[in-house]
């Protein structure tokens, strides 16, 4: 630590999700009596949007120090945020490689999947975790176990909302996810999808893509993919849209005996079916979760890492993760 039980923290970006992370660090630093620094990396005219976890006031008196240029931050942080726009992470990483021990990445880790891990000199014995929050879900943690006992013929999965009414407020057209210059996309901004189904499955054998640019919607981003995934005794489907009206996060197993369906929104396992030896996972489950719940539950992980000192680096398996959603074998 830079000082006794002191931490220096840098925030690269603080849109929506930005605030959300610094508001569970805060959180967690408090609850173990941590004294913070917090600096950041922010766009001079940066608006807010989106979950309001500060006001601009409450910001700027947080914030000991901001710049617009990272030149200009300091060369001793204990912790870096990288909460800007995907197509800024690479470039920003490398930026900060050299001034500080460990990384919080926002996902997706990268913008292209042939972006170099090596040229980044990530240094040996920290902790460079890149998020994923759907990782800490009680629904995905109860499939996986259903899918280790069960004999699991196919998987249907589907992630579809309108983005006009993500952020309400502001005019979607002018948000990051709209622009595939900043990263924007179903395939990279969807990319929780692809990463809790590596959780419960594993990386497919082969992957086949369609996407593109489908709706009315102001976008140059795509606004839907479509994927099939072989697993050898296994087949996915995977849908992605930002077009969808009526919200959906499901995931649906079509085993030997029935069906089973996780619902990430309502926070909900069910059972149709199911002929089984191990009548305990039979039973309907409704938990009582939220989505700030994973979030925070992600922090107190990264924290934890590092406070017990366990070094850990999962920008790779990550940076394989994005090929697989970009529908892509990696070099």
């Amino acid at each position: 630590m830079t000082e006794v039980g002191r931490m220096k923290v840098c925030f690269c970006g603080l849109g929506s999700i930005g605030r959300k992370h610094l508001a569970n660090f805060l959180r967690l630093a408090e609850e173990r009596k941590l004294s913070v620094e917090i600096h950041a990396l922010r766009k001079e005219t940066a608006g807010q949007s989106g979950d309001e976890r500060f006001s601009a006031q409450q910001l700027d008196r947080l914030l000991s120090k901001q710049v617009t240029d990272s030149a200009l931050l300091d060369w001793d942080y204990d912790i870096t945020f990288i909460t800007n726009p995907s197509s800024l992470h690479y470039r920003t990483i490398s930026a900060m490689a050299g001034r500080t021990k460990h990384m919080f990445i926002e996902k997706p880790v990268f913008d292209d999947v042939n972006d170099r891990i090596s040229d980044l000199n990530l240094g040996i014995g920290g902790v460079y975790y890149v998020a994923g929050p759907f990782r800490y879900s009680e629904v995905i943690r109860t499939l996986k176990n259903v899918a280790a006992e069960e004999q699991i013929y196919c998987a249907r999965v589907i992630c579809s909302s309108y983005l006009p009414d993500w952020r309400p407020e502001t005019d979607y057209r002018a948000c990051y996810s709209a622009k595939k210059g900043l990263g924007g996309g179903v395939s990279r901004d969807l990319i929780h999808e692809w990463d809790y189904l590596v959780r419960i499955f594993g990386f497919p054998k082969r992957v086949f893509c369609i996407s593109g640019k489908y709706s009315h919607l102001e976008i140059d981003s795509e606004d839907a993919a479509f994927y099939i995934a072989d697993y050898g005794m296994m087949v996915l489907e995977l849908h992605l849209d930002y077009y969808g009206r009526v919200p959906r996060r499901e995931i649906e197993l079509f085993t030997r005996g029935g069906t089973i369906k996780g619902d990430l929104i309502a926070h909900t396992v069910s059972f149709r079916g199911i002929q089984s030896e191990t009548p305990k996972i039979l039973t309907d489950i409704s938990f009582q979760e939220t989505m700030d719940d994973l979030y925070e539950r992600e922090m107190k992980f990264f924290l934890d890492h590092i406070l017990e000192k366990k070094p850990l680096n999962n920008v790779e398996e990550c940076l394989k993760i994005l090929g697989l959603a970009l529908g892509k074998e990696l070099p």
